[in-house]
């Protein structure tokens, strides 16, 4: 689950007590190695759940359809959904169909049809810790616009992930990122980051995805990554412009040109020397 770049979850502190120096870290935690056992179970239920919806999804059931099937087994699998009543939130799952960017609310009337791109976003808190990632799935048949932009969100996540060591810096993420986007003729969703995640579902430090997020009036901390941490990577990449606005539900995000949106997401811890995807569907 993103969070704002300009309205940032109560769990995170202010930007300022960040800093790209070693001081960055204070507000963040390092992971102990029992710390990172409960969080790998947690992520490899989100990881499984994912899987099932992938396996499950088709042309006239509901988005509520898909979260009634989330949330009963995040629930069998000793778990609670990690979104469901955060900040009143009402759903276990995120699912935000075509030009929806993030945080749509599932719904029994919002019938998944043929030919739909839906992004499904789900997180799982059991030992004290979470875990969180998103895919997009494509319904068939599935037109060429549409494969191609996933295709480029997917891999965009995995160039991002793989500058992740201790000794990197945030940016270095986000420039691989942007740097992909941008040259295959996408845009970067500026609005929302990934973030820490933990013990809550939003830590710091913000994980962008653009360059320019470090510059302007309000940039954000450009955090050394550190062994130990752990991470929600999930850029979202759009059809045409970068803008989104939000709907009267105060929780989905749409593009303002009504093109189409993508993303993923995966839980991923810092190591000396790389990265370890904690939320990966294909160990499940």
């Amino acid at each position: 689950m993103n969070i704002l770049t300009t309205l940032r979850s109560q769990s995170i502190k202010p930007k300022a007590q960040v800093e790209a120096s070693p001081k960055a870290t204070k507000g963040i935690e390092i992971k102990s190695k029992r710390e990172l056992e409960i969080m790998r179970e947690s992520a490899r239920i989100v990881a499984t759940v994912l899987k099932e919806i992938s396996e499950i999804i088709a042309p006239g059931m509901t988005t509520l359809d898909l979260d009634a099937h989330a949330e009963k087994r995040i629930r069998e699998m000793g778990a609670v959904p990690s979104f469901k009543g955060y900040h009143k939130f009402p759903a276990t799952l995120c699912v935000s169909i075509n030009n929806e960017v993030v945080h749509g609310i599932p719904n029994g009337k919002k019938i998944i049809k043929a030919g739909d791109l839906v992004k499904v976003d789900v997180g799982a808190f059991q030992g004290g810790f979470h875990g969180d990632s998103c895919i997009t799935l494509m319904v068939p048949p599935v037109s060429d616009r549409i494969l191609r932009l996933v295709q480029v969100a997917e891999t965009a996540l995995y160039k991002g992930i793989e500058q992740v060591k201790a000794g990197n810096y945030l940016l270095d993420i986000a420039g691989a990122v942007d740097d992909y986007v941008k040259s295959n003729g996408y845009t970067v969703v500026e609005d929302f980051t990934g973030h820490g995640v933990g013990r809550n579902l939003h830590e710091e430090p913000s994980v962008f995805n653009n360059r320019s997020a470090v510059t302007g009036k309000n940039p954000l901390p450009n955090v050394k990554l550190r062994a130990g941490m752990t991470l929600a990577i999930e850029p979202i990449i759009n059809e045409g412009s970068s803008r989104v606005r939000i709907l009267s539900d105060k929780w989905t995000a749409v593009t303002v040109d009504h093109k189409l949106s993508a993303q993923f997401e995966h839980t991923v811890l810092v190591t000396e020397d790389g990265y370890e995807i904690f939320t990966d569907r294909t160990k499940v």
